[in-house]
């Protein structure tokens, strides 16, 4: 069963930005194993932080890497496949946010843009 949208920033909110996850927390989060979360941060498909030789994960890191994890398992996707996936939904989100910041600002009303 699909994870609502609300429930990924319903969690990015949950965590504080400035706390830091490692990656077995990353990985217990996304129901993997660390090999995966190691697998997609080699391919650049995940970005984290290295302090003291231990990798370190945003809140914003979580949320992406739920949504590669959920796209990976429930269409068996390839992982460059979900996280160009992954990008476009970030990217959607972006603008769609950056739009009701412009209509808030004009005061254009919601879908007159």
């Amino acid at each position: 069963m699909p994870t609502p949208p609300f429930v990924d920033h319903a969690l990015a909110e949950l965590l504080d930005e400035q706390a830091r996850l490692t990656l077995e927390d990353l990985a217990r989060t996304c129901c993997m194993a660390p090999d995966w979360v190691t697998e997609r941060l080699q391919a650049g498909l995940l970005h984290g932080e290295q302090s003291g030789g231990r990798w370190q994960f945003s809140s914003t890191s979580v949320v992406r890497a739920r949504r590669l994890a959920r796209l990976e398992s429930t269409f068996d996707a390839d992982p460059e496949l979900a996280a160009l996936t992954v990008d476009l939904i970030e990217e959607v989100t972006a603008l769609r946010h950056r739009l009701r910041e412009l209509q808030t600002r004009t005061g254009l009303p919601p879908g007159a843009a």
